[in-house]
This record gives structure tokens, sequence and C-alpha cells, in this order.
């Protein structure tokens, strides 16, 4: 199993430098950059990033755009347009809608793919999985709601309905309500500060220009870029491309950055929501670096050490003591400094505090005796594993490219599995001392209350 596992690794480019002769004759591209099997191109004529990966073992192929805007791009009485205009994305344009027979959803359907649409805090992307053959409508589709969607506002009143009703399941879910307020107390003037899905008087107040005016913001192609994996050729993908995207302007005005940063933390910082619910549960959440940073890996594999498997920090110290039924340490790459969270589902009548100081232990454990050689071994190998399994089919590699590209850098989807391995116990103990202090600290406790 392991030799399979590491074969796949291979195949994948997972810690190895593959052997890879880039096209030649792609008119209208400049070749950027080869690693991993993945070429990266620009469209000359409007500065569109592409990013190809043939794969020819099954007759398939994925699809994807991804804009460089999410969350993090909008400001008060915006939050969630980036959301509410991915919604919109698919109700149609001059050449392709319903009326006429050929929208996005009715081809897609038609020619039997896959397809979806996503929005997160860095990024929002549109993808399908479909036959090779099908690929050139797609793309013409595509390529023409980039700059010429319908924005009407009898759609936006409808999707409206549409997001709020999503708005609503959020709050309803405890978990995601307690992690929605400890992020926004985290962060006091950076964007993360606002959940993707908006605030709800947002969601149901902003005008349909609104939205055209964040849609001709940073829907443009040098804000833009395509990812294609799977039974391509590169040269005519290439040619295909430029016929559909070559003839869209760059933005007018440069896209706009998001310069604010978040001031320094003085101090922890404590919350308690109180609603209706079954559980309480707790969140520590701890400033982190960015996914680019030098010590993202080792904060990532001090995640898994707390909280991966039955063996785990957090399962001995928690589960198994029945203070909790599940205990979790994550870190999101995130293209700004993001948080380190741990999070703690109580068992019936556990006191918060009780559950709280048996984490907080577990870390000052890891702070004071540091981890062991053995630990970090098997979080490399279930890495390994995991992103083998992740990245199974187009679809796979195509979505992992995606949360890179949102990051800031592709490549790192070709090389973080080794920067993952590189890491040592001493570098898992050195980023659990400089980022797991508490006055970097947000804790939230969610308290369920009794219906009178």
């Amino acid at each position: 199993m392991l030799n399979r596992i590491l074969l796949t690794c291979l195949a994948l480019g997972l810690g190895a430098t593959a052997v890879y002769a880039a096209p030649t004759g792609a008119a209208g591209f400049t070749l950027i950059k080869s690693l991993g099997g993945i070429d990266e191109y620009r469209l000359d004529a409007n500065g569109l990033s592409v990013l190809l990966r043939p794969d020819h073992s099954v007759p398939v192929v994925t699809f994807q755009v991804t804009y460089r805007v999410g969350s993090r791009n909008e400001v008060t009485g915006t939050t969630g347009a980036t959301h509410i205009l991915e919604h919109l994305m698919f109700k149609g344009s001059d050449r392709f809608n319903d009326a006429a027979g050929n929208s996005i959803k009715q081809y897609l359907s038609q020619v039997g793919a896959g397809f979806n649409a996503t929005t997160w805090l860095d990024r929002t992307n549109y993808f399908a999985t479909l036959g090779r053959d099908a690929l050139d409508g797609y793309v013409a589709i595509e390529a023409d709601r980039m700059r010429n969607l319908w924005l009407r506002d009898a759609d936006r009143t409808a999707e409206m309905t549409v997001v709020r009703n999503e708005y609503e399941r959020g709050e309803n879910s405890p978990g995601n309500a307690l992690d929605k307020t400890v992020t926004a107390v985290a962060f006091l003037a950076q964007p993360y500060h606002h959940a993707t899905i908006g605030w709800r008087s947002d969601i149901e107040k902003v005008p349909t220009e609104k939205l055209r005016e964040f849609y001709d913001t940073f829907y443009w192609p040098n804000n833009a870029t395509v990812t294609v994996v799977g039974d391509v050729e590169p040269i005519k993908t290439l040619a295909l491309i430029r016929t559909h995207y070559g003839n869209i302007p760059r933005a007018p005005r440069p896209i706009p950055e998001m310069y604010t940063e978040e001031p320094p933390q003085q101090g922890a910082r404590r919350l308690i929501l109180k609603r209706a619910g079954d559980l309480g549960s707790a969140l520590i959440a701890y400033k982190s670096p960015n996914a680019l940073h030098a010590d993202l890996p080792a904060l990532s594999v001090l995640a898994s050490v707390l909280s991966d498997g039955q063996n785990s920090r957090f399962s001995r110290a928690l589960v198994d003591k029945s203070l909790a039924t599940h205990a979790s340490a994550d870190i999101r790459p995130t293209h700004d400094p993001g948080l380190f969270e741990i999070s703690i589902a109580l068992t019936p009548n556990v006191d918060h505090d009780k559950a709280e100081k048996a984490a907080l232990a577990e870390l000052d454990r890891v702070k004071q005796e540091g981890v062991t050689l053995e630990e970090v071994a098997r979080v490399v190998s279930q890495y390994r594993a995991r992103e083998a399994y992740r990245r199974d089919g187009t679809a796979g590699i195509a979505s992992s490219l995606n949360e890179w590209i949102a990051a800031g850098d592709w490549t790192l989807f070709v090389t973080f599995v080794d920067k993952i391995s590189a890491v040592t116990p001493a570098d898992v103990q050195r980023v659990a001392r400089l980022y797991l202090n508490e006055d970097q600290s947000t804790t939230g406790w969610f308290v369920p209350t009794v219906a009178k």
C-alpha cells in the first residue's frame, strides 16, 4: 500500500520533480513557468493566467476559472456581495440564456457535466468536469459571462431569498455561529472579520447597482486564472482559450488591492454565545501567518499532531476522558494572516472551563516538552496519503490548485508536501511557543439555552 501511495504521489508531482516538456508554438501566450507537470501561461492580449495539466488517463477534462476576489474584498454595505454575484452568474447573458436554450445550466446538463461554483475568503471559482468534446461550448459560455452577464434586479431579488436561506441555515448551526462570532472578534480591521455569507442586512438590502459595480471591478481576465486539467492537447487548448478570451480587454483600471492590516492584538479576548442548542462547545483561535509564510507547514503538522486520529493528543486528553465528543485543531491557508483554531465539542454536563483547561494543558506540554519524531512521521505519512487521494481525478486536482491560486502561489500545490516532510519536532515546538500564546488568542464558548 505504501508503494502504491508513493507512486500516486510521484504521478501527481507530490514530493517529486516531474520531467515535462513544455509545448511550443503557443501563439499569443507567454510561458511563465513549469512545475510538477503544470505549465503556467499568460494570455498576452489581456493578462489572463492559464494553468495546463494534461492527464490522458480518462477522456474527461475539468475547466475552472478562479477569480481573485472573495469576502476579503468586501466592505460594510457589500458583505456577501461576492457570494450573491456567484449566484447571479448563472442567470444568463445575451448570447447564452434559458430562453435561447443554451444557458450554462442547460448546456452542461445536456452534455452530462458536473459543475458548480464556490465563494470563499480569498477567491471565487466556477468549474465543470465534462467530456473533452464538450469543452469548446463550455469555454465559450464561461468567457462570455466574464464580462456580459445579465444583472437584473428581479434576479437579485429572487436569489437574495436563496442566499438568506443559506444564511439562516448557518445561523441554526451552533458550530458555524460560534466560528463566525469568534472570527469577528479576532479580526477588528481586516476583512476576514465578516463571513463569506455576509451580514443579513447586507444580503437583504444590497442594491443591484452595487453588485454591478463589484462585477465591473473584479471580473476581468487579468484578475482570473483558468485551470485546465485532463485529456487535452496543450496547443489546441490554448488556441481555444485565445479564441474565446482573447478579445476581452484588461480591466480599465488597476484591480483594487486590499491593504488593510490587522493591528497587533494586545491581550486575550473572550466571548460567550448563548442561543438554543443541545450541547456546549468551545473555540480557541490564535493569530497565525498567511499561507505563504515559512512557518505554515510546521503549524499544519502541529494541528495534525494535536487532533488527527485516535492516538492524537486531543483524542487522548479530551475524548478518551469523556470531556469532549470531538476535539480538533486546524489552520486554513489564507492569503492574509489567519487563525489557528482549536474546536471542542463538549460531552453532556461537562463544564466549558474544564475542557478548555485540558486542551490548553496539551498545548503547554507541546511547548515545554515538544513532540516526538514518531508523531511527526505519522502526520507526514498521513498527509501524503490524504493529498494523493484528494487529488484523485481531474476535479480534485483543479480544486486543490484553486486554493493555492487564492493563497497567492499555485506552485505550493507541488511543493507543499515537501515542506511538510521537512518539518522537524523542533519546528513544531518552536511554532507552538511563537504563535499559540494567550495574548494572541480569542476564545468563545457556545452555551446552549433552554427554551422558556
